[in-house]
């Protein structure tokens, strides 16, 4: 391989946007309500708000790290300039077990709308799709997520105008269908924000791809907010229409609520649109989301941390080839052996984890170099720390186990690095 090959800057404001709102609009709105509502019951929406300004501040974080390290790699490469290398490998590895995990999720719900009942078969034929989509190069998977988020927009929007125009909104106001509304409690709120954050966390997808945005330092910033405010316009346009069709308690039992508010609302046509949206929507999730994996993979390679073959880049296609394969074939693995909620509360604690970092990292920036307001990243820092704690408890063990094992690999192997030969 030329030792020459490098990733290229071929990205713009409006492609760095697309990419973010492919990752956010995505397997979130159609996999996450359920869980979040059977937490927080009708105080769902709450949930939604308070990952909303905590994402807004991660973002915001992440954003100005972004212009002044716009290198592959996000939080690993702003924790490593920052912090020093262990936090940047700590942030590195949430990052990519966290999100290993999530386009595990991501394509279990691709299977679960295309045909039920050969889910996870369905689930690694997308896998080995999108990863032939990436090698090709990122123009070709920026193309391809511009295509998905107007697809998804436009059948979100059709569920909730049809919804709107049947009646059926109002019909599931009420709570339970005995009538007695859902309850309400502080950690079930807090509870339902950790996993919507898995929703929100995409616009981690800008940042990581820093090396490969024309000029980085005024696109990222202005696409991270952008793309961030238009997925939550549409979140909370969605999550109303779906509270008000079906209630929380409903809402909290079904596997696909989305579905369900489309049969309410428009019929068996509706909900086979609903069906092709969902599929669609994870597909860009997992395009996206695999981008931003490999990415990271590739510059803990290049450091060391991993094989060092993995941080190797196709002299033709500009893309971190091995990487992506590798990530492929890990996925693949967790899509035979876990469930779609599992992955999402361990996700969204490693992700977690990463913006915490990221947040310490930008708490350190001086004004010259574009700190933010200082509220942004303390409050941002103990959101994240509030939320990890508030996700269902196997979810953040299983988590912190993983993140533990992390940490002893990379203390052992300094240790080992460090004996005289």
């Amino acid at each position: 391989m030329p030792k020459d090959a490098e990733l290229q800057r071929k990205l713009g404001l409006a492609d760095a946007v697309v990419i973010g709102l492919g990752a956010m609009i995505g397997a979130g709105i159609f996999a996450a309500l359920s869980p979040a509502a059977a937490a927080a019951g009708s105080g769902l929406l709450v949930g939604l708000a308070v990952a909303a300004v905590i994402a807004y501040c991660n973002a915001t974080s992440s954003a100005r790290l972004a212009a002044r390290y716009p290198e592959s790699g996000g939080t690993y490469v702003y924790g490593r300039e920052r912090l020093g290398v262990f936090w940047g490998y700590l942030a590195g590895w949430g990052f990519v077990v966290g999100k290993t995990a999530s386009c595990a999720a991501m394509a279990l719900t691709i299977g679960a709308y295309v045909w039920p009942g050969q889910a996870r078969a369905v689930a690694v034929a997308a896998v080995v799709a999108v990863i032939a989509v990436d090698y090709r190069g990122i123009q070709k998977s920026a193309a391809l997520t511009r295509v998905i988020v107007a697809v998804v927009v436009g059948i979100l929007g059709a569920v909730v105008v049809a919804a709107v125009g049947s009646g059926a909104v109002g019909s599931g106001a009420g709570g339970a269908e005995a009538g007695v509304p859902s309850a309400v409690s502080v950690h079930g709120v807090l509870q339902a924000a950790g996993l919507l954050f898995f929703a929100f966390a995409g616009y981690a997808r800008i940042a990581t791809l820093g090396a490969e945005v024309r000029d980085p330092r005024r696109t990222i910033p202005r696409a991270i907010p952008i793309a961030l405010g238009l997925t939550l316009l549409i979140y909370a346009v969605v999550a109303c229409t779906a509270l008000a069709v079906l209630g929380p308690d409903r809402m909290a039992t079904s596997a696909a609520p989305l579905t369900d508010v489309a049969e309410a609302g428009g019929g068996p046509a509706m909900v086979t649109i609903v069906a092709i949206g969902g599929a669609v929507a994870a597909l860009g999730s997992l395009v996206s989301v695999l981008l931003g994996v490999s990415r990271t993979t590739m510059a803990m390679a290049r450091d060391g941390h991993l094989p060092r073959s993995l941080g190797m880049v196709h002299p033709r296609f500009a893309v971190p080839h091995r990487a992506e394969i590798a990530v492929g074939v890990i996925v693949v693995g967790l899509v035979v052996a876990v469930d779609i909620r599992g992955a999402i509360g361990f996700s969204s604690f490693g992700v977690l984890v990463y913006y915490l970092i990221a947040n310490v990292c930008a708490a350190t920036l001086t004004a010259a170099q574009g700190r933010p307001a200082r509220w942004i990243p303390l409050l941002g820092a103990v959101g994240c720390v509030v939320l990890m704690f508030s996700l269902p408890a196997a979810s953040a063990m299983t988590g912190a186990a993983v993140l533990a094992c992390g940490a002893l690999v990379y203390l052992v192997r300094v240790r080992v690095a460090r004996r005289p030969r």
